[in-house]
């Protein structure tokens, strides 16, 4: 049995309109040691700010609120609080984190939630034991994201400023460079942050639609991700909506819209209307000194808020010289399975072959005082490397598409198109597995 805690110190608040989920959470926490309150309303939630829980779980869905003007309440008032989303539904919770959610839960979540609960009193009892570490200072900004690179800054001075308009804005970059997430803080720092920020996938948006994915908007932001995969017929409907319905548009694309407008690819009318204001995401490779404190960040993620992981000098001369094809979400998912792997330390053993591996030619960019520039032959087509950071993705998934496309953080239409463009083989990868399967087992 778990060891109680000293009164007070590990507290639990538990918001839902429905009395049995209240309760079976309560039960839950309190087995693990927390001590619990419990609220039915928006209204109730807020009177127990005094109580400064360490935890909060909450429906994304209440009478006469929601979820996410919760945790915007809660964030603002405690800072420090973490704020964990439930939902019957797993689509519905899917930019939580955006929203500054540290996680989420879909019903039925008695073992997650018994992890989750453990996991949060390790970290609890963790940062008592350990003082407050000093870190080279950086700015760490309330989308996820960390930096110190001069490019870093720019981006975010360009956020702030458009927060408090209405312009509609285009967020471009590569693939991984965080546009949803950038996104998501503009709409968090705007007057419409109280009304929902709804994301649409216009690769994934059918022709035949009959109800607008970005109407639940309502007021709000709506954020339209690669907007370059929306149909010609589709971007019609879209400028013949925008100007009935009363909402703030946010754009992202990895092309370059000024050449696919120029190729015939994008209507002229709904690119002058999404483009009054411009923002570039840098790629990792251009802001380098960023890749610590965001290698760091996310690995915290993993070893709690002790700051408990360390990277060695040669690991982190690795990530450093690495070059991230697939940027952000790259490098997120290799140092969360890097630090979970190793036992506090994150060694050169613990990352990913292909960091280990990397020779540093391949567009080996430049030290911080701009000596080493490769020769301009060494330059590789950005083309070129998405094509093989996906053959290599694929390779790791066996072939099977749906995993590839969690990994490269993109949908499976989207993915179909980068193996087509590239003249990937998909199958090919099947193929080699289950040959290599046979003759492990004939050699038996």
């Amino acid at each position: 049995m778990t060891n109680s805690p000293a009164e007070g110190s590990f507290r639990a608040l538990v918001i839902d309109d429905e009395q049995s989920v209240r309760a079976f959470v309560a039960e839950v926490l309190r087995s693990d040691g927390w001590t619990v309150s419990q609220s039915p309303s928006m209204e109730d939630a807020s009177e127990r700010l005094n109580e400064a829980p360490s935890i909060i779980f909450c429906d994304v869905k209440l009478a006469g609120a929601n979820g996410y003007s919760i945790l915007r309440t809660f964030k603002k008032n405690l800072p420090d609080t973490k704020v964990v989303l439930v939902s019957n539904h797993a689509g519905g919770v899917v930019d939580a984190r955006a929203f500054g959610a540290y996680d989420y839960l879909v019903k039925p979540f008695r073992t997650e939630l018994q992890l989750l609960s453990q996991m949060l009193r390790e970290q609890l009892e963790g940062a008592r034991k350990i003082s407050s570490v000093r870190r080279t200072p950086a700015y760490y900004s309330d989308i996820e994201l960390a930096g110190r690179s001069h490019a870093f800054l720019e981006v975010m001075k360009h956020v702030t400023r458009v927060s408090d308009t209405n312009l509609p804005v285009l967020l471009t970059g590569e693939y991984g460079t965080g546009k949803e997430l950038v996104g998501a803080a503009i709409h968090l720092r705007s007057a419409r942050a109280e009304r929902p920020f709804i994301v649409v996938k216009c690769a994934t948006i059918s022709e035949a639609l009959d109800v607008n994915p970005w109407e639940p908007a309502g007021g709000g932001t709506v954020f339209f991700d690669e907007i370059t995969e929306m149909s010609s017929s589709l971007q019609a409907k879209l400028v013949g909506e925008l100007q009935n319905v009363e909402l703030r548009v946010i754009a992202a694309t990895n092309r370059d819209l000024e050449r696919e407008v120029a190729a015939g690819r994008f209507r002229t009318d709904l690119f002058y209307r999404l483009n009054p204001v411009s923002i570039t995401l840098p790629p990792l490779r251009e802001r380098r000194e960023d890749i610590p404190p965001l290698a760091q960040s996310f690995a915290n993620r993993i070893y709690s808020l002790s700051a408990a992981v360390k990277f060695s000098p040669e690991a982190l001369k690795l990530i450093v010289r690495y070059n991230w094809p697939g940027n952000i979400r790259e490098l997120e998912n290799a140092v969360v399975r890097a630090a979970g792997l190793s036992d506090g330390t994150v060694r050169v053993k613990d990352l990913p072959q292909r960091v280990r591996q990397h020779s540093g030619r391949l567009s080996e960019i430049v030290a911080s005082d701009g000596t080493d520039q490769p020769e301009v032959e060494d330059w590789v087509p950005l083309s070129e490397i998405e094509g093989r950071y996906v053959a290599r993705v694929l390779e790791h998934t066996r072939g099977n598409k749906q995993a590839a496309a969690r990994v490269l953080g993109v949908d499976r239409k989207t993915l179909d198109r980068m193996i087509k463009r590239h003249h990937v083989e998909s199958r090919s990868f099947r193929t080699k597995t289950s040959t290599a399967a046979a003759n492990s087992t004939a050699n038996n």
